[in-house]
């Protein structure tokens, strides 16, 4: 637990690194097409891995109020992604009108696991690093 306590933003960075990898993977290695919200997420989880590259660098006791405005939109794009994906929101809602509809099933591992639920999980933990990071890296 120690370990983790004194790595919140580089186990933040793993994550978010992980997730832009993952999404590369999907889309360029199984050529996965991205939907409309899949860009917009995209979009907020790529900058995370330079500025928290970058403020881990830097020492930064403000990282976190550069990644929470990212991580939080994530996270909540990800969540209306998630609401449409398993039918709670209707698909009628969806901003997805031209090109792969944000409800298309790629993966769907252990009946649960999703492209949407990847990236919903990867902005969470990323906001909750960040959050402890910066509740014990009190100056």
């Amino acid at each position: 637990m120690e370990f983790i306590k004194k790595n919140f933003a580089q186990l933040a960075l793993l994550q978010a690194l992980l997730a832009t990898l993952g999404s590369l993977y999907f889309s360029e290695i199984l050529k996965f097409p991205p939907c409309v919200l899949c860009w917009y997420q995209r979009i907020f989880m790529y900058p995370l891995v330079v500025i928290l590259a970058v403020g881990i660098w830097k020492k930064d006791k403000n990282l976190p109020y550069f990644v929470l405005p990212l991580s939080v939109l994530g996270a909540a794009t990800a969540i209306y992604h998630n609401l449409l994906y398993y039918k709670i929101i209707p698909e009628s809602q969806a901003p997805c009108t031209l090109g792969i509809s944000c409800t298309t099933k790629f993966i769907e591992w252990a009946g649960f696991i999703t492209i949407p639920f990847l990236s919903l999980s990867s902005f969470i933990t990323i906001t909750i690093l960040m959050l402890l990071y910066k509740k014990y890296s009190k100056s």
